[in-house]
């Protein structure tokens, strides 16, 4: 049973400094938090302000998660920057909105020539009307500039962000190495770590997930659990849309 209410503990604190793990999914609140690695934008409002004034050592080796959660947080952390050094390190992956939070610092974001960004779109699960449906679209396309907006501010010399947007559109994944050439991030040497998968990220085109990423116990069980999360979705879907034809064929 995860501990609902104590979703992240600070490791290595001293008088000086406090390191703060997001080795989970990133989700709005506590109701959402299945595990113990979970971070949702109440804990680091908390988190900070327990360290008032001390610098904050951020590890990452997440999959992503809620993008409004993820953009929260990564706004809490810039205002934490301003005043004290925020020093972010990827240990195996930064994906989809955890790839926001990786730039959240106030220097770059070390990154391990075998750890990961993964950047892509926005995307959501949804039932509707039509009308409804294309609201969703716009609403994507709208959270999407605020993604790209954010990238924007961490590009590496000389790359134009429309190269970033392609990379968002093609679903991209960026070792350490290949993120240099489009973000301001500092390689440093490999370390062996098991990226960190998670059901968000398991959502992604695995055409598009490294092989040595896949290959993990921890993405292969965690690919087990996905699935049946999805064929979880299917039936409550099918069982919806069951209603919603038998309710229309009898007015």
């Amino acid at each position: 049973m995860p501990k609902m209410f104590d979703c992240f503990e600070v490791k290595n604190e001293t008088e000086q400094s406090a390191d703060l793990y997001f080795f989970g999914d990133i989700v709005s609140d506590y109701l959402g938090a299945w595990q113990d690695e979970d971070q949702y934008p109440d804990n680091i409002k908390n988190f900070l302000a327990e360290q008032e004034g001390k610098d904050i050592n951020i590890y990452i080796n997440s999959g992503g998660g809620s993008v409004f959660a993820g953009i929260a947080i990564y706004n809490m952390l810039q205002r934490k920057a301003a005043k004290n050094k925020v020093q972010v390190y990827v240990d195996g992956l930064a994906g989809s909105i955890a790839s926001i939070i990786a730039f959240a610092g106030s220097e770059p974001p070390k990154i391990p020539s075998n750890a990961y960004l993964m950047i892509h779109n926005p995307w959501t699960c949804g039932i509707g009307n039509a009308g409804e449906l294309r609201k969703m679209a716009d609403d994507l396309d709208a959270i999407r500039v605020g993604m790209v907006n954010i990238y924007k501010q961490h590009l590496a010399d000389g790359v134009a962000i429309e190269e970033v947007e392609e990379l968002m559109d093609a679903e991209t994944w960026l070792n350490g190495t290949e993120a240099a050439k489009y973000f301001n991030v500092d390689v440093v040497d490999a370390v062996e770590y098991a990226a960190a998968t998670g059901a968000y990220m398991l959502r992604a085109n695995p055409d598009k997930i490294p092989e040595r990423v896949l290959n993990t116990s921890q993405s292969k069980k965690e690919a087990e659990a996905l699935m049946e999360i999805k064929a979880h979705e299917e039936e409550m879907r099918n069982n919806i849309l069951r209603t919603y034809i038998s309710v229309i064929a009898n007015q």
